[in-house]
């Protein structure tokens, strides 16, 4: 029962910090693994299961989409899916043992991604010359680390856009979303095609990141960028310690 209870809370945790401003799966990924699941079935049951709030975020945000305004967006979803999959299939060939060897790791490069990606960003764009090929190419990269982690791909998303693109905010925070969404998505289809996902956890974390994504899109607008960042980057430190610890303890 404290399994329920702490699958179901990181669960609208997640999702409402999806929503906002990104990086649910630090929470997910360490309660799925406090709950017993192993390190490579609770990546991929955290990404089939935040599937639905990110589309339950994206559906929030529908009335603010915009494209982007030198890369055409269906290319910028396809190049997602075909990325997410590569991930996905590199993930399935990842021996349980060196998955659990490199989660702490991809948690803390997730983590500093979060908290410094889109000022190192706004840095590189002032000595990079930007072509619209160079966003695909990016893309698909974010496309594989989505589908294998995922850890803070949605602020990398935002960093790299930052960076290569002048979209502004308004159209990046839905672009994220679907696009995190067709990802995550594409690799649900094989996690699941592959055995890898805990169905039991799973559908108690999905639910609550549901109601956790939609809320947090419909109250996250009231709430300052600034300080959600600095309050999500704290909570991402605190989790990616805790699994740190977890792993070295023993």
């Amino acid at each position: 029962m404290n399994d329920i209870y702490l699958i179901a809370g990181a669960g609208l945790l997640a999702g409402a910090m999806n929503a906002i401003a990104g990086g649910g799966s630090f929470v997910t990924l360490p309660a799925l693994i406090a709950a017993g699941v192993p390190a490579l079935n609770a990546n991929a049951s955290s990404t089939v299961a935040l599937v639905p709030s990110a589309l339950a975020s994206a559906y929030a945000y529908r009335h603010d989409f915009q494209g982007f305004d030198s890369v055409s967006f269906r290319a910028m979803t396809v190049i997602s899916v075909v990325g997410g999959a590569c991930g996905a299939v590199l993930l399935l060939v990842t021996p349980q043992s060196v998955f659990a060897a490199l989660v702490p790791f991809l948690l803390l490069f997730g983590t500093l991604a979060f908290a410094f990606g889109r000022e190192i960003g706004a840095r590189l764009r002032e000595k990079i010359h930007i072509t619209p090929h160079m966003v695909l190419i990016a893309q698909f990269v974010l496309g594989i680390y989505g589908g294998y982690f995922g850890g803070a791909v949605g602020i990398m998303m935002l960093a790299t856009w930052s960076l290569l693109t002048s979209a502004p905010l308004a159209a990046m925070q839905p672009a994220r979303n679907l696009l995190n969404a067709a990802m995550n998505a594409t690799a649900t289809v094989l996690f699941v095609a592959g055995g890898l996902v805990f169905w039991r956890q799973t559908f108690i974390l999905f639910v609550g990141a549901i109601i956790g994504g939609y809320f947090g899109a419909h109250y996250g607008r009231r709430i300052p960028a600034a300080p959600a960042r600095i309050v999500i980057s704290c909570l991402n430190a605190a989790m990616t310690a805790f699994v740190f610890w977890r792993s070295y303890s023993h």
